[in-house]
């Protein structure tokens, strides 16, 4: 590794409007986060990625058993965003114009008859694809084109979807059977994996306390969709030190078995590593964390904080792997400590 960039002053990186938007971004976020404190209990760190994914540009996917208020923690955030939300239960018979919409023959008062384009659950600015793996392959087709393309196609025609678009899918890793896993392919396309898990005594607690007396509170709306989007513009203007970048690719590229930066315990524990996207997202997701936090430069622990999220679910891990018991966030784990190390 190259060593650390000397810090420059903000103010030859960013120019003065950027900065006070920065310190913006960050007041914004605290005061959505202290919103959504007040209807979720704990989920810190469930919260900050889901904004950074928000802010990115990015998709995510959540795994976590039921009960853990995923539906409910996406519906509060596009509440204080004052962003549509549209929540849509996958099932093995959902078809695709289930989600995109389709056209319906309509009588005009002249008498005449046309189709009509009515649209899908995925015309939001956030959309919740519940259980995301039991709806078959088509389906998850149609899905992938508008998360990629932001845009869906129904008879031959193109449908531009509403921005900012972001889709957030859960996972139950409890009930596998009946399902349609995700391929590969299509897991690389959701910028994070973002585990939900039980929370602490204390949590719980104060879960059972404050969710049974009384309606939930309704919350401020924070930013809109116009101010979403400038700030999307805005995470990607944040500068980047050369060794940040060098620093993403090599661990991106030691995930790889066949490749020759791979460490050698590495190689019988991983069938498939991470492609060039997981950079991408490393960068994007340093960048986004580091704005949240107003820094007006991405730092090396901006890319150590989201190196688990953007890279887990693109380690495949082998069978040797599995049968000790070995994690592909633990695997992630021990690259990133084995990169920080050597300095």
């Amino acid at each position: 590794m190259s060593p650390t960039h000397p810090m420059t002053s903000p103010e030859t990186e960013l120019g003065a409007d950027d900065v006070a938007a920065i310190e913006a971004l960050r007041a914004d976020y605290e005061r959505i986060t202290a919103e959504l404190g007040k209807v979720i209990v704990g989920q810190r760190s469930v919260i900050e990625q889901l904004a950074i994914c928000l802010f990115a540009q990015g998709h995510a996917l959540l795994m976590g058993v039921p009960g853990l208020a995923k539906t409910l923690l996406i519906s509060k955030l596009a509440e204080t965003m004052d962003l549509s939300f549209s929540r849509i239960q996958f099932t093995p018979d959902l078809m695709p114009m289930d989600i995109t919409g389709t056209d319906i023959l309509q009588q005009a008062d002249t008498g005449r008859r046309d189709f009509e384009f009515v649209k899908g659950p995925l015309f939001a600015n956030i959309v919740l694809a519940d259980e995301i793996n039991r709806a078959p392959s088509k389906t998850q087709a149609a899905m992938l084109e508008a998360m990629q393309e932001h845009r869906v196609t129904v008879v031959g025609r193109s449908y531009t979807l509403d921005e900012p678009f972001f889709v957030l899918a859960t996972q139950n890793p409890i009930e596998q059977e009946g399902t349609y896993p995700l391929p590969e392919a299509q897991l690389d396309r959701f910028m994070f994996m973002i585990e939900v898990d039980y929370p602490s005594l204390e949590e719980e607690i104060e879960i059972g306390r404050s969710t049974t007396a009384g309606k939930p509170p309704v919350l401020d709306h924070i930013v809109d969709g116009t101010r979403v989007r400038a700030l999307q513009e805005l995470v990607r203007r944040i500068p980047v030190p050369e060794h940040i970048f060098e620093f993403a690719a090599v661990l991106v590229r030691r995930t790889r078995p066949r490749g020759d930066e791979a460490p050698d315990w590495l190689k019988r524990l991983v069938g498939w590593g991470a492609g060039p996207r997981a950079v991408q997202y490393l960068i994007l997701g340093a960048k986004t964390r580091a704005a949240l936090q107003g820094s007006y430069m991405v730092r090396l622990e901006d890319v150590v904080a989201v190196a688990e999220p953007v890279l887990m679910h693109r380690v495949i891990t082998s069978f040797a792997a599995e049968s000790e018991g070995t994690t592909s966030r633990q695997i992630v784990r021990r690259l990133v400590e084995e990169l920080e190390q050597e300095g």
